[in-house]
C-alpha cells in the first residue's frame, strides 16, 4: 500500500531547500523498494520549520521539520513513514502550537491539499460558496458580503460590499473584477501563499465577485518576482476552464466569466489601485485622479471591481457558510480573521491567522517566539514599509482597524516587521522618505518632492545642523504630503517617519524630559 508524504511546493520551502528533499525522499524509496506517494502541498506557514515534511499515518498526519536533503536516509532508517520518533520529529501536524492556536477561515487548506488538485480542492469545501452563488440573484449575493462584515484586505480596509454594490449598480455594456495581487510591502507574503497554495479558492472568489456584479472578465495582476505563483496561477485556470468552473457556461448555468493573469513590471506604486489599472491597459503605472472612482469608470473605462488576493479569497467561505459565520468572528467593525505575517527580527516568523482582536505582543511571543537575536524588541511596524512604527506601550492594543487609526497606526495587509534594541529608528525613517522618493510615480509634487526633501530634512536632524528647527520643517512636511498627495504612497509615508520621531526621539538626537508621554 502506498504511504503518501507531502512535501511544499511553497517558495519558502523551495528556498529552504525543500526541491532537494523531494527528489531525496524520491530516490530513498526507489532504493528500498517502497512505494511512496510524493504530494507537493502547500506551506503551512511555520517557515521556520521548512522544509516541514509530513507522513499520511493512520493516525493522522506526522511532521518532521526542518527537514534537509542530507536527513532523509536517518528519517527512512528510524521508520519516518510510519510515523517514528527522531530529532525531527515534531508530532501530529494539527497538534503543533503555532498551528493549533490559530483560527483558520480563508488559509483552511493550506498545506493539506494539494494545489492543483479540483479534487482535493472540492473535497475539503472548494466550490460551494460558488454553487450557492449560482442559486442566488446577484444582488443577494452582494448583500450576503455586505452582512459579514468583510473589508478590503489590502490596506485601506473599506468594505468590500460596499464596492461590489456600486459595480453592480452601474450599467454598462462590459464589466471587469481586478486581483491586485502585486503584493509589495515589506514582510508580507499571504497573497503569494494562496496563489501557490490554495489558487483555486481566488479563482472562486473572483468568479463569485463576477457573477455578483455582472462583470464577464477577470484579471490577476501578479509582481513579476512571483514566478511560482504566477505559474501555479495559470495552470489553476486552465484547470478550472477543463472542469467547466470558468468559461462561457459555468457549472452550465448560462453565467459566464473568464480569467487570466497579468504580470507586473516591478513597481511599488502599481499596488494603488489606479496604478495597476494603466498598468494592466499597457501605460506606464501612474496613479489616477479620483472620481471617477474605478467601480464606475476603471479598467478601459468599464465599472471595475479591485479587491486584493485575501479579500477575494476570504469569499468563498462567506458563501459557504453563511455572512453569519464570519461576522461571528472579530471585534467592533472589523470582523472575520485576518492572516498576519511575522517577519524581520523575529525567531518564528510565519503566518498566523487570527480572528480581529488579537494583541501584537500574543502575536509577538506566543507566536513569534521574541526576537531571532535573543535582544529584547524595540520596535515593530504593522502595515508594510508605510506603517507605523510602533513602541511597547502600543503592544496591547487589540489588532482592530479603528484602534490602529485612533494611535497612528495602520493595519495595512497584515504584515508585521520586528527590529530588536539595536535598531536606529532615525535611519528606518530616513529609509521610508527614500523608498518613497525611488517608488513614487512622480504624478503629485507633495509625494514627488516631499520625500526628496524629506530624505535631506532627516539628513540635516541626524547631523545636529539646526535640529529644532529641522524638526519642526519635516512635521510641516509631513502634514503636506499626507493631506496633498495624489495617493496612499506619499500620504502614507509620513506614518512610519512621524512614529519613529514621536515614540523614539532619542535615535533623532532629541532629548526628552518625560518619556512616559511618548
Amino acid at each position: 500500500m502506498s504511504i503518501t508524504v507531502y512535501v511544499p511546493r511553497d517558495s519558502a520551502a523551495l528556498a529552504a531547500g525543500a526541491e532537494r528533499v523531494a527528489r531525496r525522499i524520491a530516490a530513498e524509496a526507489s532504493a528500498r523498494g517502497l512505494d511512496v506517494r510524493i504530494v507537493r502541498n502547500g506551506s503551512r506557514g511555520l517557515f521556520w520549520l521548512e522544509p516541514l515534511v509530513e507522513v499520511a499515518t493512520p493516525a493522522g498526519r506526522i511532521a518532521y521539520g526542518p527537514v534537509a536533503a542530507a536527513d532523509v536516509p536517518a528519517l527512512f532508517d528510524v521508520g519516518f513513514l510510519q510515523g517514528a520518533p527522531h530529532a525531527l520529529h515534531l508530532g501530529p501536524t494539527e497538534e503543533i502550537p503555532y498551528l493549533k492556536k490559530q483560527e483558520r477561515l480563508t488559509f483552511a487548506r493550506m498545506g493539506i491539499t494539494d494545489p492543483l488538485s479540483i479534487a482535493d480542492y472540492e473535497a475539503h469545501e472548494g466550490y460551494a460558496g460558488l454553487r450557492r452563488a449560482l442559486s442566488m440573484a446577484p444582488a443577494e449575493v452582494v448583500q450576503e458580503l455586505l452582512d459579514s462584515g468583510l473589508r478590503g484586505r489590502g490596506g485601506a480596509a473599506f468594505p468590500a460590499g460596499i464596492k461590489w454594490q456600486t459595480v453592480l449598480g452601474t450599467e454598462a455594456p462590459q464589466k471587469y473584477v481586478v486581483c491586485n495581487a502585486d503584493e509589495g510591502d515589506s514582510g508580507t507574503f499571504s497573497d503569494r501563499m494562496t496563489m501557490e497554495g490554495d489558487p483555486f479558492m481566488l479563482i472562486e472568489g473572483m468568479t463569485i465577485a463576477g457573477i455578483a456584479t455582472g462583470a464577464t472578465q477577470g484579471y490577476v495582476y501578479v509582481r513579476s518576482e512571483y514566478p511560482h505563483a504566477i505559474a501555479a496561477m495559470n495552470e489553476a485556470i486552465a484547470r478550472s476552464e477543463a472542469a467547466g468552473y470558468l468559461g462561457e457556461d459555468i457549472l452550465a448555468s448560462g453565467r459566464a466569466f473568464r480569467l487570466e493573469v497579468r504580470k507586473g513590471a516591478g513597481s511599488y506604486v502599481c499596488g494603488e489601485e489606479t496604478a495597476l489599472l494603466e498598468s494592466i491597459e499597457g501605460r506606464r503605472g501612474v496613479v489616477r485622479a479620483k472620481p471617477p472612482l474605478p467601480a464606475i469608470a476603471g479598467l478601459f473605462g468599464q465599472p471595475t471591481l479591485i479587491n486584493n488576493v485575501i479579500t477575494l479569497a476570504s469569499v468563498p467561505l462567506i458563501l459557504s457558510r453563511g455572512a453569519a459565520f464570519y461576522r461571528d468572528y472579530g471585534v467592533g467593525r472589523s470582523r472575520g480573521t485576518l492572516p498576519m505575517q511575522l517577519a524581520g527580527n523575529i525567531k518564528h516568523g510565519g503566518l498566523v491567522e487570527k480572528a480581529f482582536g488579537v494583541t501584537l505582543r500574543e502575536l509577538l511571543y506566543d507566536y513569534g517566539g521574541g526576537s531571532a537575536s535573543g535582544r529584547p524588541i524595540k520596535a515593530v511596524q504593522v502595515g508594510g514599509p508605510l506603517g507605523a512604527y510602533l513602541p511597547e506601550s502600543k503592544w496591547d492594543l487589540p489588532l482592530d482597524y479603528e484602534a490602529y487609526a485612533a494611535v497612528g497606526g495602520t493595519v495595512g495587509h497584515g504584515g508585521i516587521v520586528v527590529h530588536d534594541d539595536t535598531a536606529d529608528l532615525s535611519k528606518l525613517a530616513r529609509y521610508a522618505m527614500e523608498f518613497c522618493a525611488i517608488e513614487s510615480c512622480g504624478k503629485c509634487t507633495p509625494c514627488r518632492i516631499g520625500s526628496t526633501r524629506g530624505v535631506e530634512v532627516i539628513d540635516r536632524i541626524r547631523a545636529d545642523r539646526n535640529r529644532p528647527q529641522q524638526v519642526m520643517l519635516l512635521r510641516d512636511l509631513c502634514d503636506t504630503m499626507v493631506h496633498g498627495s495624489l495617493c496612499a504612497m506619499g500620504g502614507m509615508t509620513p506614518f512610519p517617519v512621524l512614529s519613529a520621531l514621536d515614540h523614539f526621539p532619542e535615535d533623532f538626537g532629541l532629548v526628552v524630559p518625560d518619556r512616559q508621554a511618548a
